[in-house]
């Protein structure tokens, strides 16, 4: 337990260290035509020291913003649910898209009994089988999934089982917000987000890279470390970029786990300064901002 405890407090020492040298040497692991720093951006990307100075960031924000200056807190919310209504309002787009290129499949398919279909755009010819376009679709449901789960969250759209949750005082709620996000949104974000870097990078290049391996063998492994993106389909002439989904999985955690640190710090706020800041500087759709203001008069 104390060898646990003392490992805990070393890596929150020596986090400001790793940012400073992340910072001040990024060719180390940003320059991508040189292995060893794809090999080191692979590495630091899920692990030790990058949760630490994360982690610690985190507890800065948050102690700097309850101890002196609180508006810095609620700029950091606004900062963090625009982005999530941002890339919400406009990935929702994509199923638009998604209905009209069913329809286009169909017509083509059923009416005009179409095998293929080639896209030129700018002289770029791009031939595909219809059933690769059919298949492709799953990518949209994926984008609208991943992309789009923060927004919901900002606008309050998620189905929930509220038993408890209504009747309970702004104070309450407001700690029960706090414990979900610090207990349940975070953990569950980080794991997933530790299982999903390295999935998506085993479909990116080879050598395979895997959690376990250490910084030193993953540079030794560099020499011979390529680029091997997946273009397996499931069938011989369907979609063929399932890597875009690994991707799509770990944007899906950062995107969660940035508006997790919204939700906590926006629940201590409101918890701190009173009911009169519930919702306050939330960015709702008109819709929703009519229905929760009927919601409110009828209470």
């Amino acid at each position: 337990m104390i060898d646990f405890i003392v490992w805990v407090f070393t890596n929150f020492a020596m986090a400001p260290y790793n940012l400073a040298i992340a910072l001040m040497s990024p060719g180390s692991w940003l320059d991508w035509s040189n292995n060893e720093s794809l090999v080191r951006f692979i590495y630091y990307g899920a692990s030790v020291e990058f949760f630490f100075v994360v982690f610690t960031a985190f507890l800065v924000i948050t102690l700097i913003g309850a101890i002196w200056k609180r508006q810095m807190l609620w700029t950091m919310v606004r900062a963090f649910e625009a982005i999530a209504n941002g890339v919400g309002r406009t990935v929702a787009w994509v199923g638009l898209i998604m209905v009209l290129q069913q329809v286009m499949i169909v017509f083509l398919q059923r009416i005009f009994q179409v095998p293929g279909l080639e896209l030129g755009p700018l002289g770029i010819s791009f031939s595909q089988d219809l059933s690769w376009f059919a298949e492709e679709l799953k990518l949209y449901n994926a984008m609208i999934v991943c992309l789009c789960v923060s927004y919901t969250f900002v606008q309050g759209g998620h189905v929930r089982v509220d038993l408890f949750y209504s009747g309970m005082r702004h104070r309450a709620k407001r700690i029960i917000d706090m414990g979900g996000a610090l207990l349940f949104m975070l953990p569950t974000t980080v794991l997933t987000y530790l299982y999903a870097w390295f999935f998506m990078w085993r479909h990116l290049v080879v050598p395979n890279p895997a959690a376990s391996s250490e910084l030193d063998r993953m540079i030794m492994q560099a020499r011979v470390l390529r680029w091997n993106v997946e273009t397996i389909g499931f069938s011989p002439n369907g979609f063929n970029a399932y890597f875009i989904f690994k991707v799509l999985l770990v944007i899906f955690c950062v995107m969660v786990f940035v508006h997790a640190l919204a939700v906590f710090w926006r629940a201590f706020l409101e918890y701190v300064e009173g009911e009169e800041s519930t919702d306050k500087y939330r960015d709702l759709d008109p819709q929703d901002a009519e229905t929760q203001a009927l919601h409110a008069a009828g209470h």
